[in-house]
């Protein structure tokens, strides 16, 4: 029978754990209105990058700038009525409790003008935070509510990316640990991150814990809600590395063929550990320098004679089918 060997040998390996994760921004936010008021003047297009504090939107509000004024009025008044109760006071024209109401009245005007000033604060809408606004939803004139959305605001400079771990897998993930991805928008172009936090409750249902990366991101190429193909990378060991092809599955037996020295072959149990890469991890039942089959395990038996033959060799007699016995159907 042709076949393929290779003699085991320890080799470095890397385990990596990959998962499929989701592109968040740093910081994400839907602009919205406090209040209902219609739009008087848009300062912005869509994909604008803004400033922190930069004005979105002016809403309408004459209604308000006409009470501010009449609150500030009060307000003056208020005031010179208190300094000339002070001045009667010192001069004990008026009882004590007189100048207490004044000075109550003065506060509570001081208090009103306050509370217009952030009304009308409230209808000029700013960028909380500096980012890459999305598409304008709105226009001059648009009646809009408290929750109505105007663009959404991102913080895509630095961006996380969300993957699902198995529990199983927990010990291989830690804050530090260096985890790569890449997104099917930039085939060519691998993306480098860390490993920031690690969830702290494990989903029962599909027993996976969320591990978020923090990936630099100073060209805007990854955006929210991006799939990520990632990799966490584990620290590079000594493992006995064989061709998954030669590990050999019957029902619940695990086992590779090994080449004795008259060039007849044996089963020999293994435990696989690891795989990835077309590579299969043997953590018991084989010994460096062993001499097993790779390809051609497919018609092997134990005892029979082998010969070192090519790939293409070894995989078309595998692919042949078995040849009928004489006297058998016609």
């Amino acid at each position: 029978m042709p076949v393929t060997t290779t003699v085991v040998q320890p080799r470095q390996w890397n385990d990596s754990v990959a998962a499929l994760g989701t592109v968040q921004a740093r910081e994400s936010v839907i602009v919205t209105a406090k209040v209902s008021e219609t739009v008087q003047r848009v300062h912005f297009d869509s994909g604008d990058e803004v400033a922190a504090g930069k004005v979105l939107v002016t809403l309408s509000g004459n209604q308000q700038q006409a009470t501010l004024q009449a609150a500030e009025a009060a307000r003056i008044e208020a005031d010179q009525q208190y300094l000339r109760g002070q001045e009667l006071a010192a001069q004990q024209l008026i009882a004590r409790a007189s100048l207490d109401t004044l000075r109550a009245t003065r506060d509570a005007a001081r208090a009103s003008v306050a509370e217009m000033r952030a009304n009308i604060g409230d209808r000029t809408i700013r960028a909380p935070f500096a980012g890459l606004l999305g598409l304008r939803q709105v226009s001059p004139g648009t009646l809009v509510t408290p929750g109505t959305p105007i663009a959404t605001l991102d913080d895509i400079g630095a961006v996380y990316v969300d993957f699902p771990v198995p529990e199983t897998q927990l010990s291989r993930a830690t804050p530090g640990q260096r985890v790569f991805g890449r997104a099917a928008a930039w085939p060519d172009q691998p993306f480098e991150g860390v490993v920031q936090t690690i969830d702290a409750r494990i989903d029962p249902d599909s027993r996976a814990v969320v591990v978020r990366g923090a990936f630099d991101n100073p060209e805007r190429r990854l955006r929210p809600g991006m799939l990520v193909q990632v990799s966490l990378q584990q620290t590079t060991r000594d493992a006995l590395m064989i061709p998954e092809l030669a590990v050999v599955q019957v029902g619940r037996d695990t086992f590779v063929y090994r080449v004795r020295e008259d060039e007849t072959v044996e089963q020999l149990p293994v435990v696989v550990g690891v795989r990835g890469e077309g590579l299969a991890e043997i953590v018991e039942g084989l010994e460096p320098g062993t001499r097993i089959v790779v390809d051609g395990v497919g018609k092997l038996r134990p005892g029979m004679q082998i010969v070192e033959g090519s790939v293409q060799e070894a995989r078309a007699q595998q692919a042949e089918p078995p040849a009928v016995a004489p006297g058998g159907p016609q």
